[in-house]
């Protein structure tokens, strides 16, 4: 996984605590996001064959979860000190994985509405703790037409009761969004953590060339997410992984991989935006 192997610095933390999202590039080789992308696609062309494998995230745009084992990079992205350096410095040492997944947005894929992953927690809100990060590794260079991922940094502690389902704020807000908004045109080899709360949207693809993402989910003791998800491994899966993983990844040990039945639906962002 030749790369920048570096932990994450003060300064990494704190960037995230302030913007609600922070990056390391080049964290690991070009070659080997190539091989993610590899993975990622051949499970993305399996999945739109089988019924509730690939959910819709707006037109033209999908997001599948999957089985850890079936990225051969699985434990170098688990185990990459940056990775696990921003985990315990903002979830604590015991903190959980609890998601491995990727969005696909495809060519004609339109603007989401702008939108966090889920309902801010008391902890967030009240307390101003993080509780959940995502990890997100493209497997292609991004370009201004592909529709790039665009957040607005610093929102993460937006709080308000006019949000739909604690996670849409109304189009009345977007002009503060779009002023903040910035657009992550990401290479492969880079990887970034973010808090999920922080507002953000994918943009729309205009380009002939799908956008693949990983995304590792990734939870501080109690935070809940883990029951929006069904994390597995086999036996032989398990008995290959280091000792001290085995404490930061809840999940089923099987004897044979199931289907995933998908649990974290975003009914809002199933239309899109013009």
């Amino acid at each position: 996984m030749t790369g920048n192997v570096a932990a994450p610095s003060a300064q990494d933390v704190e960037q995230l605590h302030t913007e609600g999202i922070a990056g390391r590039q080049g964290a690991f080789s070009a070659e080997w996001a190539d091989r993610l992308g590899e993975d990622i696609m051949t499970i993305f062309r399996e999945s739109l064959e089988l019924p509730g494998a690939a959910v819709g995230r707006g037109p033209n745009r999908y997001y599948v979860e999957i089985h850890p084992e079936r990225l051969r990079g699985f434990v170098d992205l688990v185990t990459h000190p940056w990775v696990t350096g921003m985990c315990a410095a903002v979830l604590g040492p015991d903190y959980q994985i609890v998601e491995v997944g990727f969005d696909v947005p495809l060519p004609g894929a339109v603007n989401q509405p702008w939108h966090r992953d889920f309902p801010s927690p008391p902890e967030t809100t009240r307390d101003r703790r993080l509780t959940s990060l995502a990890f997100n590794l493209t497997t292609v260079d991004v370009t201004p037409e592909m529709g790039p991922f665009e957040i607005a940094p610093g929102t993460q502690w937006d709080d308000s009761p006019e949000f739909e389902h604690g996670m849409f704020p109304p189009e009345s807000h977007w002009p503060r969004y779009e002023a903040l908004g910035r657009r992550r045109l990401t290479r492969r080899g880079d990887v970034s953590a973010r808090s999920a709360l922080t507002i953000h949207r994918g943009t729309a693809n205009r380009s002939g060339t799908p956008r693949p993402t990983l995304v590792l989910g990734v939870d501080a003791p109690g935070a809940g997410n883990a029951e929006r998800h069904d994390l597995m491994v086999t036996r032989a899966c398990h008995a290959r992984l280091p000792e001290w993983l085995h404490r930061h990844l809840p999940c089923r040990v099987v004897d044979e991989l199931e289907p995933i039945e998908q649990q974290h639906t975003i009914e809002g962002l199933v239309m899109g935006t013009p």
